[in-house]
């Protein structure tokens, strides 16, 4: 006879393992299907997190993430490496299916997270934590006195290279176009700090380096030209990616394809299914964000189940 849960949890980054440490302490022993390859989200791959509130000295992702698996652990919950490959929402009963079983439960909450685009440029992948980074806020402090490429032209990089500014010797801002598509007013606050250059009309052929990045090969998009260019660091901030695939177009998307929620919950279009965390989130992508949407992902859930209960009472 399969078990009826109360609550399943999809991801297991910081909003994740938040739902899963409020659900557990409420006393509804939540599965964490924290996946295969990445459990732990994106933190898992950042060395040093100094802006999570309680880790004066820093704490490493990896660190961070298996403190917060313990205490879930502790209150009850349960990690399952595991991935769901298909979830059908529909009716009162949630069916969410891995690749070796199936779980049933009464409310499931989404914390899928979300993925940075890549460039796709030779080179980036092996040089990933190794110069090139996608977060300004998590990394470049790691960068004082440093060259920095940052490669974007919107409101998402002018804001990474006005930060990396403070760090930087020079912070090398390439766009393939030859003007930003940021906002009037970010654009003109960037073209007017004195260590950020702007190479316009410029691509990332590849991505250079040995132990670690030492420069990257550009393109002029209009002649054709390639140039080397020395730097220490690469940010790449071009988008994320939201990890819905799964979905199979059962949840209202919005327009960049992040879950919908009735703000400030986490309900999304399907009653009983909740969402948390940067799969929800376009804006700030931030381990402290999630981890508060995690916070209401879970007090809603159980709010869920309550009323459930009562209904099946009154009945």
């Amino acid at each position: 006879m399969t078990t009826i849960h109360d609550v399943i949890i999809v991801g297991s980054g910081p909003a994740g393992w938040t739902a899963a440490i409020y659900t557990a302490r409420a006393g509804l022993k939540p599965i964490v299907l924290g996946g295969t390859l990445e459990p732990g989200g994106a933190l898992m791959t950042t060395t040093e997190v100094e802006n999570f509130p309680g880790w004066p000295e820093g704490i490493a992702g990896p660190e961070l993430m298996e403190k917060m698996q313990a205490q879930a652990e502790r209150f009850g919950a349960e990690m399952r490496y595991e991935d769901a490959v298909e979830l059908k929402l529909d009716g009162e009963i949630k069916t969410v299916v891995t690749e070796s079983d199936t779980y049933q439960a009464k409310t499931v909450i989404l914390a899928l997270g979300s993925e940075y685009r890549k460039l796709g440029a030779p080179g980036e992948a092996e040089m990933s934590g190794k110069g090139v980074s996608y977060c300004a806020t998590c990394d470049g402090f790691f960068f004082r006195g440093k060259e920095i490429a940052v490669i974007g032209g919107g409101d998402s990089a002018v804001t990474e290279a006005l930060f990396l500014a403070r760090f930087g010797s020079t912070v090398h801002v390439i766009h393939r176009r030859d003007e930003l598509r940021a906002s009037k007013v970010m654009a003109d606050r960037l073209l007017e700090v004195d260590n950020i250059k702007m190479h316009w009309n410029s691509v990332v052929e590849s991505v250079n380096g040995d132990q670690m990045l030492q420069s990257l090969t550009l393109r002029d998009t209009v002649t054709g030209e390639t140039r080397d260019l020395p730097v220490n660091g690469m940010f790449v901030s071009i988008g994320h990616v939201p990890r819905t695939a799964v979905l199979g177009g059962q949840l209202e998307l919005d327009d960049a394809g992040y879950i919908e929620v009735d703000s400030p919950s986490a309900k999304t279009s399907v009653p009983g299914v909740f969402a948390c965390g940067d799969v929800v989130d376009s804006t700030y992508q931030q381990a402290i964000t999630s981890a508060g949407s995690g916070a209401v992902a879970a007090l809603d859930a159980e709010a869920y189940l309550m009323e459930l209960e009562a209904k099946a009472a009154a009945n």
